[in-house]
């Protein structure tokens, strides 16, 4: 989340008097993330997190909003998106797509602990399973064909190993047989500034902009990749087995996820560190713009190729 779009109350004022939320009281932006304009706003009925879409637009987000309200009625933990007067669920605002959610209790965590790792693994085998009735569609937008465009764009900015890294990857993925994994509706973000928790209490998983319907066992290999490695990125093996383990409790992987297993952690690994070098390179404007080093994905890769990933149970 980022402000690259400045909100005023004279601008938020009219679009609050769309849906039934009250009068505003106090708004602020906030600066993690690196997708979209975010606000929180507070009214007299409520708290709210605001989103400007930057690059989404209007034909996109009904599979975001309407998957957002088909797992919260399923009591999947996420927040909950406004309907406005009209019924809609994204009203415009300085000209781009917006969207209204309640803002759900809780902090993202900096160091998890294994008890979280596991709430976090639950909630996502729930996610891929409660997902299946969702009847919406998206194809995953960094696919390998977005791998291979955002690489040549990356090439002139890179030093040599990097290059020779990137393009080593880039051909043993290209052999992995991902023909047969179960898939269906991911959230294809879950690191863990994308959960909020009241203690060791999961209340939610936030930032579903990247949801789309792809591999589960991509989507579990993103948050391990987040959530079950050391500050040295190595895994931290209780961590890692409680977080597969709870996932595992509802829904069993099959023998095919278990073989791509390492591939998908590497894949993962992949995808974060091209993102965040394109983001390096080639910055956007904006107020509060947070960057993230791509360091940290490098070093994951490296480990597993190195074979260091732990097995699936």
């Amino acid at each position: 989340m980022s402000v690259f779009t400045p909100v005023t109350r004279r601008s938020l004022e009219p679009f609050l008097a769309r849906y039934h939320v009250g009068s505003l009281v106090n708004f602020h932006g906030i600066s993690e993330g690196v997708e979209n304009t975010n606000y929180f706003v507070d009214t007299s009925d409520g708290q709210f997190v605001l989103t400007l879409f930057e690059r989404l637009n209007y034909d996109q987000l009904p599979y975001f909003l309407g998957l957002m309200d088909h797992l919260h009625q399923r009591g999947v933990p996420t927040p909950a998106p406004r309907r406005a007067r009209d019924g809609a669920l994204s009203q415009p605002l300085l000209g781009k797509p917006a969207a209204l959610v309640d803002r759900i209790p809780g902090i993202g965590v900096a160091d998890a602990s294994a008890r979280q790792c596991a709430a976090v693994g639950e909630a996502l085998a729930r996610l891929h399973t409660d997902g299946q009735g969702f009847d919406g569609h998206r194809p995953p937008d960094r696919s390998s064909d977005w791998w291979q465009a955002t690489a040549e764009a990356l090439r002139p900015q890179l030093e040599t190993d990097e290059c020779e890294l990137l393009d080593d990857e880039l051909a043993f993925q290209a052999g992995v047989d991902r023909s047969h994994l179960p898939s269906g509706v991911i959230h294809a973000d879950l690191f863990r500034d994308n959960a909020l928790f009241a203690g060791e209490q999961l209340s939610g998983l936030i930032d579903w902009y990247y949801a789309c319907n792809d591999r589960f066992i991509y989507d579990l290999a993103v948050a391990v990749n987040d959530w079950c490695v050391d500050e040295h990125w190595a895994p931290r093996a209780d961590h890692w087995t409680q977080l597969l383990a709870a996932y595992a409790a509802v829904r069993p992987f099959t023998d095919a996820e278990r073989v791509v297993w390492s591939a998908e952690l590497r894949a993962s690994a992949l995808r974060f560190w091209l993102s965040r070098l394109y983001d390096r390179c080639f910055p956007r404007g904006g107020d509060l713009t947070l960057i993230k080093d791509p360091t940290p994905q490098r070093r994951r890769l490296e480990r597993w190729r190195a074979g260091e990933a732990l097995p699936l149970p």
